[in-house]
């Protein structure tokens, strides 16, 4: 399970960084500044990279494993926490993209929670 976690981040992570435009444009967010390319090359690119890097190397090391795997699962459920506030604030569309990514970063979430 924890795996299945860890290569999601890692390619959003390749992506954003191959790619970056391709990320806000799964919102609808079109033709970004260099500025914002390089956003999202830091935030979904270098950090989802480091944060699949450090679920892989928790995997093998007992040690690691509550902490590492408790602090990505608050962070995903965090993510899904807020699009839940954001559609009260604004009603999403349809299913995808919003919340067909609510409910993997909950599905993520409870995944590593039941890894602990």
């Amino acid at each position: 399970m924890v795996t299945i976690v860890a290569v999601f981040f890692v390619g959003m992570g390749l992506v954003a960084l191959a790619a970056p435009d391709r990320i806000p444009a799964i919102f609808g967010t079109m033709g970004l500044t260099a500025e914002g390319r390089n956003e999202v090359r830091a935030v979904y690119g270098g950090f989802g990279i480091a944060v699949g890097v450090l679920l892989m190397v928790a995997a093998s090391s007992p040690a690691l494993q509550a902490g590492v795997y408790t602090a990505v699962a608050v962070s995903l459920a965090g993510m899904a926490a807020g699009r839940l506030v954001a559609a009260a604030v604004e009603r999403p569309g349809s299913f995808y993209p919003c919340w067909f990514y609510c409910l993997a970063e909950t599905v993520m979430a409870a995944m590593l929670v039941a890894a602990i």
